[in-house]
Protein backbone atom coordinates (compact mmCIF):
# COMPACT_ATOMS: atom_id res chain seq x y z
CA UNK A 1 0.00 0.00 0.00
CA UNK A 2 1.09 3.22 -0.51
CA UNK A 3 2.51 5.23 2.14
CA UNK A 4 1.14 8.58 1.60
CA UNK A 5 -1.94 6.93 1.28
CA UNK A 6 -1.74 5.71 4.50
CA UNK A 7 -0.96 9.01 6.16
CA UNK A 8 -3.12 10.82 4.28
CA UNK A 9 -6.01 9.05 5.15
CA UNK A 10 -4.67 9.01 8.79
CA UNK A 11 -4.24 12.85 8.84
CA UNK A 12 -7.80 12.76 7.56
CA UNK A 13 -9.24 11.20 10.73
CA UNK A 14 -7.04 12.80 13.03
CA UNK A 15 -5.36 9.85 13.99
CA UNK A 16 -2.19 11.23 13.16
CA UNK A 17 0.09 13.85 14.23
CA UNK A 18 3.02 15.59 12.91
CA UNK A 19 6.44 14.71 14.53
CA UNK A 20 6.93 16.23 17.61
CA UNK A 21 3.11 17.81 17.53
CA UNK A 22 1.35 18.68 20.58
CA UNK A 23 -2.25 17.18 19.88
CA UNK A 24 -3.78 20.46 21.45
CA UNK A 25 -2.40 22.49 18.38
CA UNK A 26 -4.80 20.04 16.17
CA UNK A 27 -7.53 21.94 17.95
CA UNK A 28 -9.84 23.93 15.50
CA UNK A 29 -11.46 27.62 16.12
CA UNK A 30 -14.99 27.68 16.91
CA UNK A 31 -17.56 28.05 14.10
CA UNK A 32 -18.04 31.17 16.70
CA UNK A 33 -14.80 32.76 14.77
CA UNK A 34 -16.73 32.41 11.37
CA UNK A 35 -15.77 35.70 9.04
CA UNK A 36 -18.05 38.06 8.15
CA UNK A 37 -18.48 39.12 4.57
CA UNK A 38 -20.49 42.45 3.79
CA UNK A 39 -24.31 42.19 4.16
CA UNK A 40 -23.98 39.85 6.78
CA UNK A 41 -24.91 40.85 10.41
CA UNK A 42 -21.85 42.03 11.81
CA UNK A 43 -20.44 43.42 9.17
CA UNK A 44 -18.91 47.59 10.56
CA UNK A 45 -21.20 50.59 10.15
CA UNK A 46 -20.58 52.90 8.17
CA UNK A 47 -20.39 55.12 11.08
CA UNK A 48 -17.59 52.06 12.36
CA UNK A 49 -15.64 52.20 9.32
CA UNK A 50 -15.33 55.96 9.61
CA UNK A 51 -13.91 55.28 12.97
CA UNK A 52 -11.25 53.32 11.79
CA UNK A 53 -10.68 56.39 8.94
CA UNK A 54 -10.43 58.51 11.79
CA UNK A 55 -7.96 56.26 13.80
CA UNK A 56 -5.48 55.93 10.75
CA UNK A 57 -5.66 59.34 9.45
CA UNK A 58 -7.85 59.11 6.71
CA UNK A 59 -5.63 56.60 5.00
CA UNK A 60 -8.60 53.73 4.55
CA UNK A 61 -9.55 53.15 1.43
CA UNK A 62 -11.86 51.46 -1.09
CA UNK A 63 -9.87 49.35 -3.85
CA UNK A 64 -11.40 49.21 -7.23
CA UNK A 65 -9.98 47.08 -9.80
CA UNK A 66 -9.46 48.42 -13.42
CA UNK A 67 -9.67 44.54 -14.40
CA UNK A 68 -13.37 44.14 -12.32
CA UNK A 69 -13.91 47.61 -14.44
CA UNK A 70 -13.49 46.09 -17.79
CA UNK A 71 -15.85 43.27 -17.44
CA UNK A 72 -18.11 42.20 -19.32
CA UNK A 73 -17.80 45.20 -22.13
CA UNK A 74 -14.25 44.62 -23.10
CA UNK A 75 -12.95 46.66 -25.94
CA UNK A 76 -10.33 49.36 -26.59
CA UNK A 77 -10.04 50.78 -23.05
CA UNK A 78 -9.58 47.29 -21.65
CA UNK A 79 -6.52 46.55 -24.27
CA UNK A 80 -4.76 49.33 -22.91
CA UNK A 81 -5.70 48.22 -19.45
CA UNK A 82 -4.04 45.10 -19.67
CA UNK A 83 -1.27 46.90 -21.23
CA UNK A 84 -0.79 49.03 -18.52
CA UNK A 85 -0.47 46.22 -16.24
CA UNK A 86 2.50 44.30 -17.49
CA UNK A 87 4.40 46.54 -15.60
CA UNK A 88 5.20 45.29 -11.69
CA UNK A 89 5.64 48.45 -10.74
CA UNK A 90 2.03 50.07 -11.74
CA UNK A 91 0.69 46.65 -10.07
CA UNK A 92 3.17 47.58 -6.77
CA UNK A 93 1.22 50.68 -6.93
CA UNK A 94 -2.64 49.68 -7.33
CA UNK A 95 -4.18 47.97 -3.96
CA UNK A 96 -6.22 46.33 -6.26
CA UNK A 97 -3.62 44.32 -8.15
CA UNK A 98 -1.28 41.20 -7.65
CA UNK A 99 1.92 40.39 -9.30
CA UNK A 100 0.00 36.91 -10.87
CA UNK A 101 -3.93 37.44 -11.55
CA UNK A 102 -4.57 34.36 -10.88
CA UNK A 103 -4.22 29.97 -10.86
CA UNK A 104 -5.97 27.93 -13.68
CA UNK A 105 -9.28 25.93 -11.11
CA UNK A 106 -7.15 27.31 -8.35
CA UNK A 107 -7.73 31.74 -7.39
CA UNK A 108 -8.29 34.63 -8.80
CA UNK A 109 -7.18 38.04 -7.72
CA UNK A 110 -9.57 39.88 -6.02
CA UNK A 111 -9.62 43.68 -4.42
CA UNK A 112 -11.00 43.72 -0.89
CA UNK A 113 -13.75 45.30 0.49
CA UNK A 114 -11.17 48.15 2.25
CA UNK A 115 -7.71 48.85 2.81
CA UNK A 116 -5.33 50.91 5.45
CA UNK A 117 -2.74 51.82 3.52
CA UNK A 118 -0.57 52.23 6.34
CA UNK A 119 2.41 54.67 6.80
CA UNK A 120 3.18 53.12 10.20
CA UNK A 121 3.00 50.52 12.57
CA UNK A 122 0.62 52.45 14.68
CA UNK A 123 -1.72 52.25 11.28
CA UNK A 124 -1.58 48.28 11.03
CA UNK A 125 -1.96 47.79 14.63
CA UNK A 126 -5.60 50.35 14.59
CA UNK A 127 -6.37 47.86 11.40
CA UNK A 128 -5.41 44.55 12.68
CA UNK A 129 -7.92 45.36 16.30
CA UNK A 130 -10.34 46.52 13.98
CA UNK A 131 -10.41 43.29 11.91
CA UNK A 132 -10.04 40.69 15.26
CA UNK A 133 -12.71 42.90 16.47
CA UNK A 134 -15.56 42.82 14.01
CA UNK A 135 -14.37 39.74 12.79
CA UNK A 136 -13.53 40.13 9.82
CA UNK A 137 -10.78 38.51 7.21
CA UNK A 138 -7.28 40.18 6.90
CA UNK A 139 -5.51 40.15 3.77
CA UNK A 140 -1.83 41.70 3.53
CA UNK A 141 0.22 43.17 0.70
CA UNK A 142 3.45 44.59 0.26
CA UNK A 143 4.32 44.06 -3.14
CA UNK A 144 1.75 41.47 -4.02
CA UNK A 145 4.03 38.57 -5.58
CA UNK A 146 2.79 35.62 -3.96
CA UNK A 147 1.89 33.19 -6.66
CA UNK A 148 -0.69 31.51 -4.28
CA UNK A 149 -2.97 34.77 -4.11
CA UNK A 150 -2.15 35.43 -0.24
CA UNK A 151 -1.50 38.95 -0.96
CA UNK A 152 -5.38 39.21 -1.65
CA UNK A 153 -8.98 38.28 -0.59
CA UNK A 154 -12.25 39.12 -1.47
CA UNK A 155 -14.51 40.63 0.99
CA UNK A 156 -11.50 41.17 2.97
CA UNK A 157 -10.06 44.65 5.11
CA UNK A 158 -6.23 44.56 3.77
CA UNK A 159 -3.42 45.80 4.91
CA UNK A 160 -1.54 47.49 2.95
CA UNK A 161 2.13 48.38 3.17
CA UNK A 162 2.83 49.99 -0.07
CA UNK A 163 4.29 53.07 2.31
CA UNK A 164 6.56 51.76 4.75
CA UNK A 165 9.42 52.79 3.08
CA UNK A 166 12.24 53.85 5.47
CA UNK A 167 15.77 52.88 5.15
CA UNK A 168 18.61 52.69 7.38
CA UNK A 169 22.21 51.80 6.85
CA UNK A 170 23.70 50.86 10.66
CA UNK A 171 27.38 50.10 10.78
CA UNK A 172 27.28 48.19 13.71
CA UNK A 173 23.84 47.49 15.19
CA UNK A 174 22.96 45.86 18.66
CA UNK A 175 19.28 44.23 18.74
CA UNK A 176 17.00 46.14 21.06
CA UNK A 177 16.99 44.22 24.75
CA UNK A 178 20.46 42.79 23.77
CA UNK A 179 24.10 43.99 25.17
CA UNK A 180 26.16 42.54 21.53
CA UNK A 181 26.67 43.99 18.30
CA UNK A 182 25.51 42.01 15.47
CA UNK A 183 27.35 44.35 12.85
CA UNK A 184 26.71 45.97 10.06
CA UNK A 185 23.34 46.23 8.99
CA UNK A 186 20.00 47.82 7.67
CA UNK A 187 17.08 48.28 8.83
CA UNK A 188 14.09 48.38 6.12
CA UNK A 189 10.36 49.59 5.34
CA UNK A 190 8.14 46.05 4.57
CA UNK A 191 6.90 47.79 1.59
CA UNK A 192 10.05 48.14 0.43
CA UNK A 193 10.90 45.74 -3.22
CA UNK A 194 14.82 44.71 -3.39
CA UNK A 195 15.28 46.86 -5.71
CA UNK A 196 15.50 49.55 -3.29
CA UNK A 197 17.59 47.66 -1.34
CA UNK A 198 19.94 46.87 -3.60
CA UNK A 199 20.37 50.55 -4.66
CA UNK A 200 20.62 51.80 -1.04
CA UNK A 201 22.65 48.86 0.43
CA UNK A 202 24.74 48.00 -2.08
CA UNK A 203 24.83 50.64 -5.33
CA UNK A 204 25.33 53.67 -2.50
CA UNK A 205 26.77 51.80 0.46
CA UNK A 206 29.24 49.20 -1.51
CA UNK A 207 28.01 46.23 1.07
CA UNK A 208 25.71 43.17 0.28
CA UNK A 209 22.36 42.02 1.38
CA UNK A 210 20.96 38.97 0.54
CA UNK A 211 17.74 39.49 -1.42
CA UNK A 212 15.76 38.02 -3.79
CA UNK A 213 16.57 37.35 -7.70
CA UNK A 214 13.13 39.13 -8.71
CA UNK A 215 14.21 42.77 -7.81
CA UNK A 216 10.29 43.47 -7.20
CA UNK A 217 9.63 41.05 -5.04
CA UNK A 218 8.87 42.72 -1.57
CA UNK A 219 10.98 42.88 1.02
CA UNK A 220 9.14 41.73 4.00
CA UNK A 221 7.29 38.42 1.79
CA UNK A 222 10.92 37.20 1.02
CA UNK A 223 12.17 36.80 4.47
CA UNK A 224 8.87 35.62 5.72
CA UNK A 225 8.67 32.91 2.91
CA UNK A 226 12.58 31.88 3.39
CA UNK A 227 13.95 33.62 0.79
CA UNK A 228 16.59 32.90 -1.87
CA UNK A 229 18.75 34.83 -4.47
CA UNK A 230 21.09 35.02 -6.95
CA UNK A 231 24.01 34.45 -4.13
CA UNK A 232 22.17 32.52 -1.65
CA UNK A 233 25.03 29.92 -1.70
CA UNK A 234 27.52 32.62 -0.51
CA UNK A 235 25.42 34.77 1.78
CA UNK A 236 22.51 32.37 2.92
CA UNK A 237 18.65 32.33 2.69
CA UNK A 238 17.43 35.87 3.29
CA UNK A 239 15.50 34.82 6.26
CA UNK A 240 18.56 33.98 7.92
CA UNK A 241 19.83 37.13 7.49
CA UNK A 242 16.48 38.53 9.94
CA UNK A 243 18.13 40.11 13.02
CA UNK A 244 15.25 41.99 14.27
CA UNK A 245 11.45 42.74 13.17
CA UNK A 246 9.21 45.32 13.79
CA UNK A 247 5.93 43.20 13.92
CA UNK A 248 2.09 43.55 14.17
CA UNK A 249 0.67 40.64 16.13
CA UNK A 250 -3.51 39.51 16.39
CA UNK A 251 -3.32 40.74 19.34
CA UNK A 252 -3.10 44.44 17.83
CA UNK A 253 0.37 44.93 19.84
CA UNK A 254 3.49 46.39 17.84
CA UNK A 255 6.39 43.76 19.23
CA UNK A 256 10.26 44.52 18.45
CA UNK A 257 11.53 40.35 18.27
CA UNK A 258 14.87 39.69 18.41
CA UNK A 259 17.17 36.69 19.97
CA UNK A 260 16.88 38.93 23.29
CA UNK A 261 12.93 39.31 22.89
CA UNK A 262 10.52 36.54 21.70
CA UNK A 263 13.49 34.68 19.89
CA UNK A 264 10.31 32.06 19.18
CA UNK A 265 8.69 34.65 17.22
CA UNK A 266 11.45 35.81 15.49
CA UNK A 267 12.24 31.94 14.45
CA UNK A 268 9.00 31.46 13.01
CA UNK A 269 9.22 35.27 11.02
CA UNK A 270 12.46 33.58 9.62
CA UNK A 271 10.73 31.33 7.13
CA UNK A 272 7.32 30.43 8.51
CA UNK A 273 5.44 31.70 5.82
CA UNK A 274 4.01 35.23 4.66
CA UNK A 275 1.84 36.95 7.32
CA UNK A 276 0.84 33.96 9.23
CA UNK A 277 2.35 35.23 12.60
CA UNK A 278 1.78 39.12 12.45
CA UNK A 279 2.41 41.72 9.53
CA UNK A 280 5.63 42.53 9.45
CA UNK A 281 6.14 46.02 9.67
CA UNK A 282 10.23 46.86 9.60
CA UNK A 283 13.22 44.32 9.35
CA UNK A 284 16.51 44.74 10.27
CA UNK A 285 19.06 42.72 8.24
CA UNK A 286 22.38 41.40 8.05
CA UNK A 287 24.73 43.18 5.42
CA UNK A 288 27.91 41.42 4.40
CA UNK A 289 31.33 42.69 3.04
CA UNK A 290 30.86 43.38 -1.03
CA UNK A 291 32.33 41.07 -3.69
CA UNK A 292 34.44 42.83 -6.23
CA UNK A 293 33.01 41.24 -8.91
CA UNK A 294 30.35 39.58 -10.24
CA UNK A 295 29.01 38.03 -13.56
CA UNK A 296 27.40 35.54 -15.67
CA UNK A 297 27.65 32.26 -18.23
CA UNK A 298 25.63 31.91 -20.40
CA UNK A 299 25.28 28.97 -23.36
CA UNK A 300 23.10 27.04 -24.83
CA UNK A 301 24.02 22.96 -25.93
CA UNK A 302 22.03 20.80 -28.32
CA UNK A 303 21.78 17.24 -28.05
CA UNK A 304 21.49 15.18 -31.46
CA UNK A 305 19.34 12.74 -29.90
CA UNK A 306 18.00 11.22 -26.13
CA UNK A 307 21.28 9.49 -25.67
CA UNK A 308 23.37 12.05 -26.58
CA UNK A 309 21.07 14.46 -24.38
CA UNK A 310 21.22 12.28 -21.02
CA UNK A 311 25.07 12.11 -21.83
CA UNK A 312 24.94 16.01 -21.65
CA UNK A 313 23.08 15.71 -18.43
CA UNK A 314 25.34 13.41 -17.10
CA UNK A 315 28.66 15.51 -17.89
CA UNK A 316 26.42 18.62 -16.24
CA UNK A 317 25.43 17.13 -12.84
CA UNK A 318 29.11 15.57 -12.66
CA UNK A 319 30.84 18.79 -13.55
CA UNK A 320 27.88 20.81 -11.27
CA UNK A 321 29.38 18.28 -8.20
CA UNK A 322 32.80 19.05 -9.03
CA UNK A 323 32.31 22.61 -10.14
CA UNK A 324 29.25 24.73 -9.12
CA UNK A 325 28.86 23.30 -5.11
CA UNK A 326 30.93 26.46 -3.82
CA UNK A 327 29.69 29.98 -2.15
CA UNK A 328 30.51 31.55 -5.58
CA UNK A 329 27.72 29.91 -7.84
CA UNK A 330 24.26 30.77 -8.39
CA UNK A 331 21.14 30.67 -10.87
CA UNK A 332 20.58 28.09 -13.29
CA UNK A 333 20.92 25.07 -15.27
CA UNK A 334 18.03 24.18 -17.65
CA UNK A 335 17.00 21.17 -19.73
CA UNK A 336 14.48 21.58 -22.00
CA UNK A 337 12.47 19.57 -24.35
CA UNK A 338 13.91 18.51 -27.85
CA UNK A 339 17.33 17.72 -26.09
CA UNK A 340 18.63 21.69 -25.18
CA UNK A 341 20.72 22.54 -22.25
CA UNK A 342 20.57 26.04 -20.94
CA UNK A 343 23.45 27.58 -18.91
CA UNK A 344 21.95 30.30 -17.02
CA UNK A 345 24.58 30.61 -14.25
CA UNK A 346 25.97 33.61 -12.21
CA UNK A 347 29.25 34.12 -10.49
CA UNK A 348 30.55 36.34 -7.47
CA UNK A 349 33.53 36.27 -5.18
CA UNK A 350 35.74 35.39 -8.37
CA UNK A 351 37.46 36.70 -11.46
CA UNK A 352 36.41 36.24 -14.51
CA UNK A 353 39.32 34.58 -15.70
CA UNK A 354 38.71 31.91 -12.92
CA UNK A 355 34.97 31.67 -14.16
CA UNK A 356 36.14 31.22 -17.79
CA UNK A 357 38.73 28.81 -16.53
CA UNK A 358 36.23 26.58 -15.31
CA UNK A 359 33.79 26.43 -17.59
CA UNK A 360 36.38 25.72 -20.55
CA UNK A 361 36.52 23.04 -19.09
CA UNK A 362 33.15 21.46 -19.63
CA UNK A 363 33.06 23.16 -22.62
CA UNK A 364 36.12 21.46 -23.84
CA UNK A 365 34.29 18.08 -22.81
CA UNK A 366 30.98 18.97 -24.97
CA UNK A 367 33.01 19.91 -28.08
CA UNK A 368 35.28 16.70 -27.66
CA UNK A 369 31.70 14.79 -28.12
CA UNK A 370 31.73 15.79 -31.69
CA UNK A 371 28.33 16.08 -33.85
CA UNK A 372 26.42 14.23 -30.90
CA UNK A 373 26.51 17.76 -28.86
CA UNK A 374 26.42 21.55 -30.83
CA UNK A 375 27.59 24.04 -28.55
CA UNK A 376 26.34 27.94 -29.56
CA UNK A 377 27.29 31.08 -28.54
CA UNK A 378 29.47 31.21 -25.01
CA UNK A 379 29.46 34.31 -23.10
CA UNK A 380 31.10 35.13 -19.62
CA UNK A 381 31.31 38.38 -18.69
CA UNK A 382 31.77 40.29 -15.42
CA UNK A 383 31.72 43.80 -13.78
CA UNK A 384 31.82 45.30 -10.66
CA UNK A 385 29.40 44.29 -8.24
CA UNK A 386 28.46 47.28 -7.09
CA UNK A 387 27.38 48.23 -10.45
CA UNK A 388 25.16 44.77 -10.59
CA UNK A 389 22.15 46.75 -9.85
CA UNK A 390 22.96 50.05 -10.61
CA UNK A 391 20.09 51.37 -13.42
CA UNK A 392 22.56 53.85 -14.60
CA UNK A 393 25.10 50.86 -15.49
CA UNK A 394 22.69 48.30 -16.71
CA UNK A 395 20.68 50.95 -19.30
CA UNK A 396 24.27 50.58 -20.90
CA UNK A 397 24.21 46.49 -21.35
CA UNK A 398 21.27 46.03 -24.09
CA UNK A 399 18.46 44.06 -22.88
CA UNK A 400 19.22 43.92 -19.53
CA UNK A 401 16.13 45.46 -18.02
CA UNK A 402 13.24 47.04 -18.44
CA UNK A 403 11.84 50.03 -16.78
CA UNK A 404 8.37 51.64 -15.40
CA UNK A 405 7.15 53.38 -18.35
CA UNK A 406 4.51 55.39 -16.53
CA UNK A 407 5.33 59.35 -16.97
CA UNK A 408 7.18 60.78 -14.33
CA UNK A 409 8.34 57.20 -12.68
CA UNK A 410 11.40 57.53 -10.85
CA UNK A 411 14.42 56.28 -12.47
CA UNK A 412 15.45 54.21 -10.55
CA UNK A 413 12.21 51.91 -11.31
CA UNK A 414 13.82 49.02 -13.28
CA UNK A 415 13.52 45.39 -13.60
CA UNK A 416 15.37 42.30 -14.91
CA UNK A 417 14.05 42.04 -18.94
CA UNK A 418 14.01 38.31 -18.32
CA UNK A 419 11.16 38.68 -15.44
CA UNK A 420 8.86 40.78 -17.65
CA UNK A 421 6.51 38.14 -18.36
CA UNK A 422 5.72 37.78 -14.59
CA UNK A 423 3.98 40.84 -14.29
CA UNK A 424 -0.11 40.01 -13.86
CA UNK A 425 0.82 36.10 -15.98
CA UNK A 426 -2.01 33.92 -14.87
CA UNK A 427 -0.40 30.30 -13.81
CA UNK A 428 -1.08 26.97 -15.09
CA UNK A 429 0.67 25.06 -12.76
CA UNK A 430 3.99 24.84 -10.85
CA UNK A 431 6.05 22.45 -9.15
CA UNK A 432 9.76 22.01 -7.17
CA UNK A 433 11.27 19.82 -5.43
CA UNK A 434 14.84 20.03 -3.19
CA UNK A 435 17.43 18.00 -5.42
CA UNK A 436 19.76 16.61 -2.32
CA UNK A 437 23.89 16.58 -3.26
CA UNK A 438 23.74 12.90 -2.59
CA UNK A 439 21.93 12.40 -5.87
CA UNK A 440 24.96 13.91 -7.97
CA UNK A 441 27.34 11.29 -6.25
CA UNK A 442 28.78 8.69 -8.59
CA UNK A 443 26.34 5.91 -6.94
CA UNK A 444 23.00 7.53 -7.84
CA UNK A 445 23.47 10.22 -10.48
CA UNK A 446 22.35 7.40 -12.89
CA UNK A 447 19.25 7.89 -11.59
CA UNK A 448 19.38 11.61 -11.79
CA UNK A 449 20.18 11.75 -15.26
CA UNK A 450 17.47 9.67 -15.50
CA UNK A 451 14.80 11.22 -14.46
CA UNK A 452 16.25 15.09 -15.67
CA UNK A 453 15.81 13.07 -18.99
CA UNK A 454 12.30 11.75 -18.48
CA UNK A 455 11.28 15.25 -17.53
CA UNK A 456 12.66 17.40 -19.91
CA UNK A 457 11.25 15.72 -22.83
CA UNK A 458 7.99 16.81 -21.33
CA UNK A 459 8.90 20.20 -20.36
CA UNK A 460 11.35 22.67 -19.43
CA UNK A 461 13.16 22.06 -15.75
CA UNK A 462 15.01 24.52 -14.23
CA UNK A 463 17.98 23.82 -11.85
CA UNK A 464 17.92 27.10 -9.57
CA UNK A 465 21.57 26.03 -7.67
CA UNK A 466 21.56 29.54 -5.85
CA UNK A 467 18.17 27.73 -4.06
CA UNK A 468 20.12 24.50 -2.25
CA UNK A 469 22.57 25.05 0.23
CA UNK A 470 25.26 22.20 -0.05
CA UNK A 471 28.56 23.88 -0.95
CA UNK A 472 27.74 26.78 1.18
CA UNK A 473 30.52 27.92 4.48
CA UNK A 474 29.68 26.14 7.72
CA UNK A 475 28.25 29.60 8.81
CA UNK A 476 25.98 29.57 6.03
CA UNK A 477 24.68 26.38 6.36
CA UNK A 478 24.10 27.07 10.48
CA UNK A 479 22.22 29.96 9.94
CA UNK A 480 19.79 29.04 7.51
CA UNK A 481 19.69 25.73 10.32
CA UNK A 482 18.02 28.22 12.62
CA UNK A 483 15.24 29.51 10.45
CA UNK A 484 11.59 27.54 9.52
CA UNK A 485 12.51 27.01 6.29
CA UNK A 486 12.33 23.20 5.59
CA UNK A 487 15.95 21.54 6.47
CA UNK A 488 15.99 19.81 3.24
CA UNK A 489 17.46 22.99 1.38
CA UNK A 490 20.16 22.30 4.00
CA UNK A 491 21.72 19.29 1.88
CA UNK A 492 19.72 20.11 -1.12
CA UNK A 493 22.13 21.48 -4.29
CA UNK A 494 19.30 22.98 -6.30
CA UNK A 495 15.57 23.64 -6.16
CA UNK A 496 14.22 21.77 -9.58
CA UNK A 497 11.19 24.47 -10.92
CA UNK A 498 9.21 23.11 -13.62
CA UNK A 499 6.05 25.92 -14.10
CA UNK A 500 3.38 26.76 -16.96
CA UNK A 501 2.00 30.23 -17.16
CA UNK A 502 0.46 33.10 -19.74
CA UNK A 503 0.71 36.43 -20.39
CA UNK A 504 -1.78 39.13 -18.76
CA UNK A 505 -5.74 37.74 -18.58
CA UNK A 506 -8.54 37.81 -16.21
CA UNK A 507 -12.03 35.83 -15.94
CA UNK A 508 -14.97 38.01 -17.42
CA UNK A 509 -13.04 40.09 -19.84
CA UNK A 510 -13.83 40.11 -23.33
CA UNK A 511 -10.57 39.45 -25.48
CA UNK A 512 -8.54 38.74 -21.75
CA UNK A 513 -9.95 35.37 -20.70
CA UNK A 514 -7.48 32.89 -19.64
CA UNK A 515 -7.49 29.76 -21.87
CA UNK A 516 -8.61 27.28 -19.32
CA UNK A 517 -8.22 24.24 -21.31
CA UNK A 518 -4.74 24.86 -22.62
CA UNK A 519 -3.92 25.44 -18.63
CA UNK A 520 -5.36 22.34 -17.49
CA UNK A 521 -3.72 20.44 -20.12
CA UNK A 522 0.03 21.80 -19.05
CA UNK A 523 -0.80 21.17 -15.85
CA UNK A 524 -0.97 17.94 -16.40
CA UNK A 525 2.00 18.04 -17.79
CA UNK A 526 4.12 19.96 -15.40
CA UNK A 527 2.82 17.19 -12.82
CA UNK A 528 3.69 14.16 -15.05
CA UNK A 529 7.08 16.47 -15.47
CA UNK A 530 7.41 16.34 -12.27
CA UNK A 531 6.51 12.82 -11.18
CA UNK A 532 10.21 11.28 -12.16
CA UNK A 533 12.01 13.62 -10.26
CA UNK A 534 9.73 13.38 -6.89
CA UNK A 535 10.21 9.67 -7.14
CA UNK A 536 14.26 10.10 -6.64
CA UNK A 537 12.69 11.36 -3.73
CA UNK A 538 11.55 9.65 -0.37
CA UNK A 539 9.82 12.52 1.01
CA UNK A 540 9.80 15.40 -1.49
CA UNK A 541 10.41 18.56 0.01
CA UNK A 542 9.57 22.24 -1.83
CA UNK A 543 10.07 25.80 -1.24
CA UNK A 544 7.23 27.63 -0.41
CA UNK A 545 7.24 30.95 -2.70
CA UNK A 546 7.65 28.82 -5.92
CA UNK A 547 5.45 25.33 -5.13
CA UNK A 548 2.03 23.75 -6.57
CA UNK A 549 -0.96 25.41 -5.22
CA UNK A 550 -2.49 21.74 -4.90
CA UNK A 551 0.47 20.26 -3.05
CA UNK A 552 -1.54 17.84 -0.91
CA UNK A 553 1.27 17.56 2.54
CA UNK A 554 2.56 21.14 1.83
CA UNK A 555 3.06 20.98 5.77
CA UNK A 556 5.60 18.58 5.24
CA UNK A 557 6.57 19.45 1.59
CA UNK A 558 7.21 23.45 3.23
CA UNK A 559 8.33 22.52 6.65
CA UNK A 560 9.16 19.23 7.24
CA UNK A 561 9.92 18.69 10.82
CA UNK A 562 9.94 22.36 11.57
CA UNK A 563 5.76 22.30 11.45
CA UNK A 564 5.32 21.14 14.76
CA UNK A 565 7.16 24.40 16.25
CA UNK A 566 5.43 26.87 13.84
CA UNK A 567 1.93 26.08 14.77
CA UNK A 568 2.78 25.85 18.75
CA UNK A 569 4.33 29.63 17.95
CA UNK A 570 0.74 30.09 15.73
CA UNK A 571 -1.29 28.81 18.82
CA UNK A 572 0.54 31.36 21.28
CA UNK A 573 0.57 34.45 18.92
CA UNK A 574 -2.57 34.00 16.90
CA UNK A 575 -4.82 31.44 18.75
CA UNK A 576 -7.83 32.83 17.04
CA UNK A 577 -6.49 32.18 13.60
CA UNK A 578 -6.84 36.05 12.22
CA UNK A 579 -3.66 35.43 9.99
CA UNK A 580 -4.62 33.01 7.57
CA UNK A 581 -3.37 32.45 3.94
CA UNK A 582 -3.63 29.46 1.65
CA UNK A 583 -1.66 26.52 2.87
CA UNK A 584 0.13 28.60 5.67
CA UNK A 585 0.54 27.57 9.17
CA UNK A 586 -2.57 26.79 11.05
CA UNK A 587 -4.69 27.29 7.66
CA UNK A 588 -5.57 23.29 7.77
CA UNK A 589 -8.17 24.50 10.48
CA UNK A 590 -10.04 27.30 7.70
CA UNK A 591 -12.25 26.34 4.58
CA UNK A 592 -10.47 27.61 1.49
CA UNK A 593 -11.41 31.30 1.48
CA UNK A 594 -10.30 31.63 5.32
CA UNK A 595 -13.84 32.81 6.07
CA UNK A 596 -15.27 29.68 7.98
CA UNK A 597 -13.64 26.96 10.82
CA UNK A 598 -13.02 23.12 9.43
CA UNK A 599 -15.17 21.13 10.46
CA UNK A 600 -12.60 18.36 9.38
Amino acid sequence: MDRRSVIKGALAAGALALPGADPQLLARPSLAWRRVRPGMPGWPSQAEWARLNADVADRLIRPISPLKECAPAGGPSCDAVFKEIANPYLIRDHPALTQSLGWVDAWVSQPSAYAVAARSAADVAAAVRFAKRHNLRLAVKGAGHSYHGTSNAADSLLVWTRNLTGIELHDAFTPSGCTHSEGPAVSLGAGLIWQEAYTAVTTRGGRYVQGGGCSTVGVAGLVSSGGFGTYSKGFGSAAASLIEAEVVTADGRVRIVNRCREPDLLWALKGGGGSSFGVLTRLTLRTHPLPAEAGVVNADIRARDPEAFAALIDLAMDFCRRRLLTPHWGEQIIFRPRNVMQIRTEFQGIRQAEAAAMWNEFFSAVRSRGSALSLGEVTIVSAPMRKTWDPEFLRTIPGTIAADSRPGSAPGNVYWAGDAGQAAQFIHGCASMWLPAALLQDGTRARLVSALAQSAALWKVSLHLNKGLAGAIPAVIAAARDTATNPAVLDAFALAILGAEEGPAYPGVPGHEPHVAEGRSDAAHVRAAAAPLRALLPAPASYVSESDYFEENWRRAFWGSNYARLARIKRRYDPEGLFFAHHMVGSEHWSPDGFTPSTA
